[in-house]
């Protein structure tokens, strides 16, 4: 029998979706659980993006461009420029999600060989994306007892050599919820014009940022304009996740001419979910206005409510709809398995037809490189309504003490 590729061997698990299966069997027992580990929005999306889809009146579901339609490029500019973003409809690409955007950014920017530098922890998914594209990851430790601030200037310039070829960013960054200021920022770009690297930017929580500090892309970044190409997506911004719409910006005409090869190769992104986007984007102001608010709410919630656990510890995330929160166990990949397969709680609160509660985390080690570090740390998501934070943060509470107190 012929076995597998070597790519697809080294590729690693979701940290956010290993568990799924032990989740699943949960439920099949009649158990209610709260997903604290993925970042799925349950706010609806905006109603004149529903009305969109509702109201298509094609005859023939075409392709689109394999940059997409111009008409959503063109809202897109309107849209950057609200923060102080200068692009033309050309700097702007459309893609099927942000993942796609950033493998096609791997592709067309980097050679099998190359070298990247991540922060971690960082979004799983990033490891991935390089193991296709035959790149090499190499990491900067950031550190929990800061809230996960950017490391020093000379951990990144350790980490390069005569291979490296970009620095990639999540800001604010998933996993934990880190926003990095302005003088960080300006820090980055100093190593990256210094040694002429990419700076890739994933900038898809840009509307989610809980400080008054003024927003700075790093396509505004003075002296790197043309070493810079941001990532995006509208999936979390208009809880649209399902349409996969993603875009691509950069000042680099070659790059963007590169990228627009590859995505000729794989036809086109998808026409439903640009039809949706394209109606997000203007009109729905206070709709976004709601969502900030409502997730500024949780977050500080949801906070509060695990630093008040005995022994748990969470910094204080500037932005997004994640923390990485230390817990009091040694292996959390043990403590999340055990909650989902061998722990349930139940009290007069638990809602009826369900045999018990439990709650579903990420393990944190997933989202390092070294998975020696974060063994004692969850990726958690205060993506759920108050009322299922709260009773999450109990069962959590609940699941530690019992766990703790095992023989």
């Amino acid at each position: 029998m012929p076995g597998v590729s070597q790519r697809g061997i080294r590729l690693p698990a979701s940290p956010i979706r290993k568990l799924t299966p032990f989740a699943d069997a949960a439920k099949s027992r009649g158990m209610k659980v709260y997903h604290l580990n993925i970042g799925q929005p349950d706010l609806p999306t905006p109603k004149k993006a529903l009305d969109a889809l509702k109201h298509i009146d094609r005859t023939t579901l075409e392709y689109s461009p394999s940059n997409g339609f111009k008409s959503l490029r063109e809202k897109l500019v309107g849209y950057y420029d609200r923060f102080g973003i200068k692009v033309t409809e050309n700097e702007i690409i459309i893609s099927s999600g942000g993942s796609e955007a950033l493998l096609l950014t791997f592709l067309s920017c980097l050679d099998p060989g190359d070298e990247i530098i991540l922060t971690e922890p960082s979004y799983a998914n990033y490891q991935s994306f390089a193991v296709n594209a035959g790149v090499t990851v190499k990491t900067v430790t950031s550190d929990i007892s800061n809230g996960f601030a950017l490391p020093p200037v000379e951990y990144f310039e350790k980490a390069i050599t005569d291979k490296t070829k970009a620095i990639l960013i999540c800001n604010p960054n998933n996993p934990t919820g880190y926003l990095y200021s302005e003088e960080e920022l300006y820090r980055l770009r100093d190593i990256v014009r210094d040694h002429d690297l990419f700076l890739f930017s994933d900038e898809v929580y840009r509307e989610f940022r809980y400080t008054d500090e003024p927003y700075l892309s790093a396509l505004s970044l003075p002296g790197i304009e043309q070493n810079v190409v941001v990532i995006d997506s509208v999936s979390k911004r208009y809880s649209e996740c399902g349409i996969r719409v993603g875009m691509i910006v950069s000042h680099n005409a070659e790059v963007m001419k590169t990228l627009l090869k590859m995505c000729q190769t794989r036809l086109s992104p998808p026409l439903l979910g640009q039809i949706v986007a394209e109606a997000s984007i203007e009109g729905t102001e206070e709709y976004s206005k709601e969502c900030f608010n409502e997730y500024l709410e949780r977050r500080n919630f949801f906070i509060d409510g695990l630093n008040r656990i005995p022994g748990v510890f969470s910094p204080m995330p500037r932005g997004a709809f994640y923390t990485v929160a230390s817990l009091p166990v040694d292996d959390t990949e043990d403590f999340c398995k055990w909650c989902l397969s061998e722990f349930s709680y139940k009290d007069e609160k638990t809602p009826e037809g369900f045999v018990g509660e439990t709650v579903m985390m990420a393990p944190a080690a997933g989202f390092y490189r070294n998975r020696e570090l974060g063994k004692n740390q969850v990726r958690m998501a205060y993506v759920l309504k108050k009322e299922d934070l709260a009773r999450a943060l109990t069962i959590l509470e609940k699941a530690l003490e019992a766990y703790n107190g095992k023989a």
